[in-house]
């Protein structure tokens, strides 16, 4: 291959790789500043007064702006506590097989938790905050809770309102920005939905086995080129998930800043 031709190639692969490696992220900006958004108008006094003072040791900051959090600050150590792997034969949690030493998004959960609600200092609790209020959103996700061998879809490619993307990143953001609303639109429309069964289910492992029994239904893997009835079918139940995860994110921080 001549050199320059193999800069073009080099150049055209890394920024491939880039734009993959985005789409390990679930629910991409905007999905997780929804629920964050949800959760912070399901507050309680108390939590509310506590998110505020502990937010308020960075300026600005703000349950949304704090949501993207720990995607922005990933590291090897810290990448699989946003999944969470079960094997295709069972959506049962088994956390000896599924979350070995707690590393995984269910075991994550919980340890932030406990850090959140301890006497631990404001600055270990804040990034605690962060990490909650992501990983709640993280377990929703249907795709941070299936399967390995496919990388929780990012390794199955389809086609998808005319581009090349992958299963993914089709549901961490494109089924979120075909509806064409702005956060503050989405979180005002899916505020009159808050009774979605099983909102005041605040067991993580149940959120977990719901969002994997989604990928396991029929049809969730779609055609190759995914068509408009795939869409209809799926943006009520990507609504849903978004819905469940605010409610009980803001139930999670009630119940841990009492």
């Amino acid at each position: 291959m001549p050199n320059r031709c193999r800069i073009v190639f080099n150049a055209a692969f890394a920024i491939l790789t880039t734009i993959l490696a985005s789409n390990v992220f679930a629910w991409g900006k905007d999905g997780h500043q929804v629920v964050a958004s949800l959760a912070e108008t399901q507050l309680s006094a108390k939590a509310r007064t506590e998110v505020d003072r502990l937010l308020a040791l960075e300026p600005g900051a703000t349950l949304q702006s704090i949501s993207t959090w720990p995607d922005e600050h990933r590291s090897p150590a810290t990448a699989p506590w946003h999944y969470v792997n079960f094997p295709r034969s069972t959506c049962t949690y088994d956390a000896v097989r599924d979350c070995p030493d707690g590393g995984c998004v269910v075991g994550a959960i919980a340890k932030q938790l406990e850090i959140l609600s301890s006497g631990a200092t404001d600055e270990a609790r804040l990034k605690a905050l962060k990490y909650v209020v992501h990983f709640e959103a993280d377990v929703h996700q249907p795709l941070h809770t299936g399967y390995a061998d496919d990388k929780g879809g990012n390794g199955y490619q389809l086609q998808a309102f005319m581009r090349g993307s992958n299963l993914h990143s089709f549901w961490d953001s494109g089924l979120i920005k075909n509806l064409n609303e702005d956060v503050g639109t989405l979180t005002e429309r899916l505020t009159s939905k808050r009774d979605a069964p099983n909102a005041a289910d605040l067991n993580v492992v149940h959120a977990a086995e719901e969002s994997c029994k989604i990928v396991g239904t029929p049809g969730f893997y779609p055609e190759r080129l995914v068509g408009m009835d795939y869409v209809q079918r799926y943006t009520p139940v990507m609504e849903q998930r978004l819905t469940v995860a605010g409610a009980r994110l803001a139930g999670l921080l009630n119940t841990a800043l009492r």
